[in-house]
């Protein structure tokens, strides 16, 4: 196939209608398949495009077909492939970024020495002071031998960097000098306007001096701004590399390391996983601490409760639904919601005696809600593309229930992560603190979800509770009910669900406690609270459990008051994205230490 031509041209003059010429441009360069950029600006044009000969030919003859623009200048250069992976055509305010107002480069510009007349100076010696205008990057490809650096990262810098100069330079014969020249026609000017007396621009800058003169004088190759990335001399693509994610220029030595991954990283940025997650949570937990500070339930707003009616009360009243799936709210509570036209169905008022169907959603309005305080000291343990493992205080609910919407784990994260949703995999209670694992796609929450229900997963809780076993080790098998009692709890049940927890002692206490360990291998509401509170050995601290078989009257316990002691401390499982086990832990609470 035939060589791709790339040229490169630009010419300060007045352009008007602007919007109008980046359409006919835009068109043009669409149907003659050509790629690369185009800046159009009320002061001129710059631009660098590739594509076949006839192209590139039918499109110049288009664009000098105006009069004003039969003086552009035109560089080319042939490669392989097409450097350039779209068309863009913008609108700017400058045909290159300065920011100085008074520099014009349609009416003053710099004396321009030739390519052959500069080759000539440095053949004969005579005292030249060359003076690299590009930044810091482009000068490390290649620049003239015993040449200045400006020494910055952006052109915009070039004032400062020039005011820094030795005023010695002021006399002495200057070359400026850059890709192409553009940046010279500014760059001159503004030296000039410094109180610099002898200053001039290479015409055409350095790939007209490498078509002219070839790399005499000259060190390295020239930095181009398109995946060709450097030509040499003779305006050949080298194989240098250009590192996407900071844009070093690579040696093929680089290229060769373990710490360059194309797009990802090299040398210069590469980062060892542990610093890349070091780095990730750091940043997760300063968006934690702002979205909870103030708590974000805690400043009164309207909160819009949703609740799903089911297959199981298609066809009962509202009343009777509400007053079965919600037994936090007596009927006269729920009677004087429905007084206050804050239950509704698709923005209708819902009345007690409104007949529901199964799959409707209705709306509990609850204006001017403020949310009780929890604890939001919340840690990620770890971070990758599939996982997000969390260390969770308590108090403090993992999902909206009861008096707690916002002021929520699930909330909070979703706050911090947005636009992504996080996905569950397994819960918490509220009083629980320790590890537990979201997913960032639902696919993978489903693959975690099923690891659970095959009983794959490995979880390790540490327990204080009330009593001392006579045995080490010991298990409970008690099926679990599970329709909710009072405050959500569930109670032991010959006809519930299959449930097994092993315990083992770890430390018996003098003041009537014990530090145990407990492994569930299924995964039932409360579960390890039901089965201690059915062998009479309730969890310190827990405010439904309670000691005597007794059933308390709190679900979530206040912020302050003394925890209840089961701590979920590790979990392991197959990673759902790359099959491997991993482990997680959350170390152990100051009460089990």
């Amino acid at each position: 196939m035939d060589a791709i031509v790339n040229i490169a041209a630009y010419q300060f003059l007045p352009l008007d209608n602007l919007p109008d010429r980046r359409a006919k441009l835009y068109s043009l360069c669409h149907r003659l398949a050509l790629k690369g950029t185009i800046l159009l600006t009320p002061e001129g044009i710059n631009l660098f495009l590739a594509g076949r000969r006839n192209a590139i030919d039918e499109f110049l003859a288009a664009l000098c077909s105006e009069p004003a623009l039969t003086k552009l200048i035109v560089k080319e250069s042939l490669s392989q492939d097409q450097p350039f992976n779209r068309m863009l055509v913008k609108i700017k305010k400058e045909v290159i970024a300065f920011g100085v107002e008074g520099i014009d480069p349609m009416n003053k510009t710099s004396p321009r020495v030739s390519p052959a007349e500069l080759k000539q100076w440095l053949d004969e010696g005579r005292p030249v002071t060359m003076l690299d205008v590009r930044n810091d990057m482009e000068v490390k490809v290649g620049t003239f031998k015993n040449a200045t650096a400006i020494g910055i990262d952006d052109f915009r810098d070039f004032p400062a960097a020039v005011s820094q100069l030795p005023d010695r330079m002021k006399d002495e014969v200057i070359v400026t000098f850059c890709t192409g020249g553009v940046r010279c026609e500014k760059a001159g000017p503004q030296m000039e306007n410094q109180g610099f007396n002898h200053v001039y621009q290479l015409d055409g800058g350095i790939l007209q001096y490498f078509e002219d003169c070839g790399g005499d004088h000259y060190d390295g190759a020239c930095f181009v701004f398109d995946k060709r990335v450097a030509l040499d001399s003779h305006l050949c693509e080298t194989d240098a590399v250009q590192c996407y994610v900071c844009q070093a220029i690579l040696t093929p030595e680089a290229c060769r390391s373990s710490e360059y991954v194309h797009g990802v990283s090299c040398p210069a940025c590469y980062k060892s996983p542990e610093q890349r997650q070091r780095e990730t949570l750091s940043k997760r937990h300063a968006a934690i601490r702002d979205v909870t500070t103030p708590l974000p339930g805690s400043t009164p707003y309207e909160n819009v409760r949703p609740i799903h009616v089911t297959g199981r009360f298609d066809a009962h009243t509202a009343i009777e639904f509400l007053c079965a799936i919600h037994t936090g709210l007596s009927r006269e509570q729920w009677l004087a919601v429905f007084d206050c036209g804050q239950l509704r169905c698709d923005g209708r008022r819902v009345s007690p005696d409104d007949v529901v169907r199964a799959g409707q959603r209705l709306d509990h309005i609850i204006p001017e809600t403020i949310e009780p305080a929890v604890s939001h000291d919340i840690l990620i343990l770890h971070e990758d593309h599939a996982l997000v493992v969390v260390h969770k205080p308590a108090p403090l609910p993992v999902h909206p229930c009861g008096r707690f919407n916002r002021n929520t784990l699930s909330w909070i994260l979703g706050e911090v992560y947005q636009p992504a949703t996080l996905r569950l995999a397994h819960r918490l209670d509220a009083n629980t603190s320790g590890v537990i694992v979201f997913c960032k796609t639902r696919k993978l929450a489903a693959n975690v979800q099923r690891c659970f229900e095959r009983g794959e997963v490995t979880k390790n809780y540490v327990v204080r509770i009330s009593g001392q076993p006579e045995v080490d080790a010991f298990r409970s098998t008690t099926p679990i009910g599970s329709d909710p009692g009072h405050a959500g709890t569930r109670l032991p049940d010959p006809d519930g669900l299959p449930a097994q927890t092993d315990f083992r002692v770890l430390r018996r206490d003098s003041d009537g406690t014990s530090l145990i360990a407990a492994q569930t291998l299924t995964g039932r509401t409360n579960q390890i609270r039901v089965h201690l509170w059915d062998l009479g050995l309730p969890v310190v601290g827990d405010p439904l459990y309670l000691a005597d078989r007794k059933i308390g009257r709190t679900q979530t316990l206040p912020v302050g008051a003394a925890p209840m002691c089961l701590h979920a401390k590790s979990i392991a499982f197959r990673h759902p994205a790359t099959g491997l086990q991993v482990v997680f832990d959350a170390g152990a609470p100051d009460w089990a230490k």
